[in-house]
């Protein structure tokens, strides 16, 4: 098959930095057996183009970005035929996808990945926010078709929109990140790790607040927060603020290859989202035998109580108490850490892979039978 997959950016050149991990994975699987085309909205704002896991990635730039896309597209359909355009998030990417397989007779998949059904209007978030980005998604998403989720939260969603899903998680490269057993805790300091931007969304206050009422409850904690900071200091200020210098360790954006150390050496991760279509760290650190403590959005509210422990949006009291209960209770942190890794481990990038070669199949098999109704 020759594929068009629509992606906002998450392709860098340097396959490294600015860079979205899953999604390479996906793209290197796909790359393995298919002709794969990455149309990146915008990686970088001069249009370019180069080659990144196996797949051509065309970057459309700044400037008239949805029209130029759908024309790129369309360019390269001339040159050999796609068989199907894909999106991977909504919004944009959605219109461009739908769009352009619309104008060449093609089916088109839109996998949902972030906040385009949500509006969190207190921090100016989420593609339903205006009355213009709701009618959009309610086109776009009726004329795709396929929709695919990562989690349960989002596909009841999109039930609720009145829109059919089918749950794709977006799952670990298992050769970039080995897999590690649980295992128990060493030492009297609890190893805590946070993994996001510092931003509105993943609510970093919720989990400072929470922080501080560990500490003033009397526990021994350390907590690296791994993220590029968007918000110019002010979640620094608050730890300070709040007495945590003692207990945090401010490191920036860190590379996979950077990363997975870190996770390694935690013994919990913890979230504070006010939303999440995954998290996909939540992942990462179940493959890595790291249990996760957090707000019930995406796979948190999906997998709890077995394998995560999800506690009400923006409350933090009640995650300082859930981190708390996690760490007193060893067996019950090594259960949450167990059945995590099974659930992570059996939807990896080749599981995720492999779902969506199998729908491709399917639209493709429909599209085929449907013309040949017709020509009868």
């Amino acid at each position: 098959m020759k594929l068009a997959l629509v992606v906002p950016g998450g392709v860098d050149r340097s396959g490294e930095f600015r860079v979205i991990p899953v999604l390479l994975a996906l793209i290197e699987r796909l790359a393995r057996i298919h002709d794969v085309h990455v149309f990146a909205l915008r990686q970088e704002a001069a249009p370019d183009r180069w080659k990144l896991a196996g797949a051509t990635i065309h970057n459309i730039g700044d400037g008239w970005t949805r029209l130029r896309a759908i024309k790129a597209i369309h360019a390269e359909h001339q040159k050999a035929p796609f068989d199907l355009v894909h999106a991977i998030f909504s919004g944009s990417c959605s219109f461009v996808a739908v769009a352009a397989a619309k104008w060449l007779r093609l089916p088109s998949v839109v996998h949902i990945a972030g906040g385009e059904l949500v509006a969190l209007h207190e921090i100016g978030y989420g593609g339903r926010q205006k009355w213009k980005g709701r009618l959009r998604e309610a086109l776009v998403l009726r004329a795709a078709d396929a929709i695919t989720a990562a989690s349960a939260p989002i596909i009841d969603s999109l039930r609720g929109l009145g829109l059919h899903a089918e749950r794709i998680p977006l799952g670990v490269d298992l050769k970039q990140w080995p897999p590690i057993s649980p295992r128990g805790r060493t030492g009297a300091q609890a190893r805590l790790v946070h993994v996001a931007s510092l931003n509105r969304v993943k609510d970093q206050p919720t989990l400072l607040r929470a922080l501080a009422a560990l500490a003033k409850a009397g526990v021994n904690f350390r907590m690296d927060m791994v993220g590029v900071d968007t918000l110019q200091g002010e979640i620094d200020r608050l730890a300070h603020q709040l007495g945590l210098e003692p207990y945090i360790r401010f490191l920036d954006f860190k590379t996979q290859r950077e990363l997975r150390p870190i996770m390694a050496a935690a013994d919990l991760l913890v979230m504070s989202s006010l939303h999440e279509a995954g998290p996909l760290v939540l992942l990462e650190a179940a493959v890595l035998g790291v249990p996760t403590v957090g707000t019930a959005v995406g796979h948190i509210a999906e997998w709890s109580p077995q394998a995560a422990c999800a506690v009400p949006v923006g409350d933090w009291e009640a995650l300082a108490r859930a981190i708390q209960h996690v760490l007193a209770h060893e067996e019950l942190r090594l259960h949450l850490a167990s059945e995590a890794q099974r659930r992570a481990m059996a939807e990896d990038a080749d599981y995720t892979a492999g779902m969506f070669e199998a729908l491709y199949h399917q639209l493709l098999a429909a599209r085929f039978s449907s013309g040949l109704r017709i020509a009868r």
